[in-house]
């Protein structure tokens, strides 16, 4: 562990010292402190509202901090612009990718500093440039394919080579493997090992402890703001980085993945697919003539590596994407040709993967957000009344622990993680459903967190909801699970009781490689798409 040592130089790169910020009411940082030294990989820890993302946003010019000084090799930099940053070699790759969809994968790196003949784009000149930087980095990815057509991990080879092309030597990352499949993080993680390896410095924030433990060489604590602690990778734990991060011992979900499987189903269907197809313009079908049931009272768990019809299956459930053939039945209730709406009061709650495209509207309040979809609940004679969407909020938001805690602030304000908390305290308290999906609800958010997410769908189990769990975390799954498929392109090649699933049988299964046990274990059913 601790690997992250690559570099040979032992100088200082980058130094924050009492660093404090503000938005309005929202204190974001207080008298925060940072010390990266140049070649390490350092990576900064801490709650939702921490204070990281801010704290590093300072540091790569994109807000000016209200106090304290901030140095770039042993230079005063406090205060300067993106532009001073990125002349002075520190790029940031954000966790909400920016890059323009409609251009080409070179037409993203070159923007702003085009090559051009006369005036017109040289694209045969950006695209050499591009490959010969896919050369030095390792980073591969075709520069003449649109963004649009690229999967998540071949766009954060971009975002990352959008940085180094412009001669980035401290490279910032926000969340880099919050939509990454294992197989792409490992791919992540050689990539930063070479830039360390060659003097570069890598500062990353991510609330994955056994990466942490993995990928760094030093780690900064951050908690309300404010700096706790530095410590050697080497000299500590995933335990002892989480009571850091929240100020009390956190029970990990790699430690509760024998939790699993102690649902008290009745064995009653509420939520019956069958037969279901969705179209594909990658391979014949993204969901190839799929069946299945969860029972009320279980927690039915999806494991897979992202991209194998995982998102199309759950969108087809919730209304949200066509189905070429098939039935979804939620109880007695046929959900083929009902709208959205009319399956949320069926009894369908959806927690979506996408919680920005799908799960919330940015501009709206924090307590608006929590009644989305609600409004007539909160409605007389089409007005919204206000008091009342304010209680709600406030229950809510103290229910969950969001911060900061002010309803009337745009959600686009908070952290990503309590983006999320807005997102799964609407869809698990706000709304009566018997049966829940949950796709990726834990997606960038930190292990306390995850510790009440985890309870709160044991809860519902507990209280006889069905949920549907999907998550490109296998751990979750195993620690949540009473049933676990495995999605390989579009279908189910396995499901097994909780007993039956283990790292080491689910893994292989997850890409691809059949275990060779026969039966459940390699076919996922008794028939093609037959009903398990």
């Amino acid at each position: 562990m601790g690997t992250g040592d690559g570099g040979r130089e032992t100088g200082v790169a980058l130094r924050a010292v009492g660093v404090s910020k503000r938005f309005g009411v929202v204190r974001a940082n207080l008298g925060a402190s940072l010390e990266v030294r140049r070649g390490e990989i350092h990576a900064v820890v801490g709650e939702n509202g921490a204070g990281k993302s801010t704290l590093m946003r300072m540091l790569a010019g994109m807000y000016a901090p209200d106090a304290g000084l901030i140095e770039v090799e042993g230079r005063d930099v406090t205060g300067w612009s993106t532009r001073e940053a990125i002349a002075a070699g520190v790029g940031m790759v954000h966790q909400h990718f920016m890059l323009v969809p409609t251009l080409t994968v070179a037409e993203n790196l070159v923007l702003g500093q085009e090559l051009t003949k006369g005036v017109q784009l040289d694209r045969a000149g950006a695209e050499a440039a591009v490959r010969s930087l896919c050369e030095r980095t390792g980073l591969t990815v075709d520069p003449r394919r649109l963004v649009s057509d690229l999967t998540v991990g071949e766009a954060q080879r971009v975002e990352i080579l959008k940085v180094l092309y412009r001669g980035a030597k401290i490279l910032i990352l926000d969340e880099p493997t919050a939509v990454l499949s294992p197989p792409e993080v490992v791919e992540l993680w050689r990539v930063l090992r070479r830039l360390s390896s060659e003097g570069g410095t890598v500062v990353l924030i991510t609330h994955k402890l056994d990466e942490v433990i993995e990928i760094s060489s030093t780690i900064t604590v951050m908690r309300a703001g404010e700096t706790v602690g530095q410590v050697r990778t080497d000299e500590t734990t995933p335990a002892g980085i989480a009571r850091m991060m929240v100020g009390r011992d956190v029970r990990l979900a790699a430690e509760m993945e024998m939790d699993g499987g102690r649902g008290t189903g009745d064995g009653r269907a509420a939520l019956r697919v069958a037969g279901l197809t969705v179209p594909s313009s990658r391979r014949p079908n993204e969901v190839d003539n799929l069946s299945f049931t969860v029972r009320a009272g279980e927690i039915f768990g999806i494991a897979g590596v992202e991209g194998n019809g995982q998102t199309e299956l759950i969108e087809a459930i919730a209304g949200l994407r066509a189905a070429s053939a098939g039935s979804i039945s939620l109880g007695e209730a046929d959900l083929a040709k009902m709208s959205v709406r009319e399956r949320s009061a069926a009894g369908l709650s959806h927690i979506p993967e996408d919680r920005h495209r799908r799960g919330l509207v940015l501009e709206y309040s924090v307590g608006d957000n929590l009644i989305l979809g609600l409004q007539r609940r909160f409605s007389v004679n089409g007005a919204l009344q206000r008091e009342r969407v304010q209680a709600n909020a406030t229950r809510r938001i103290r229910e969950f622990d969001i911060r900061p805690p002010t309803p009337a602030l745009p959600a686009r304000a908070l952290s990503g993680g309590n983006q999320q908390k807005v997102v799964v305290a609407r869809e698990m308290r706000g709304r009566e459903y018997s049966v829940l999906l949950a796709s990726q609800p834990t997606r960038g958010v930190d292990v306390g967190a995850i510790e009440f997410i985890h309870a709160q769908l044991r809860s519902a189990r507990d209280a006889g909801k069905a949920v549907l769990l999907v998550s490109a975390d296998l751990v979750e799954v195993l620690a949540l699970s009473d049933r676990v498929a495995v999605m390989y392109e579009g279908r189910f090649v396995a499901v097994l009781d909780r007993g039956e699933a283990t790292r080491e049988r689910v893994g292989p299964l997850m890409v691809g490689v059949e275990t060779g046990d026969g039966g459940r274990g390699t076919g996922g059913s008794a028939e093609p798409g037959g009903e398990v």
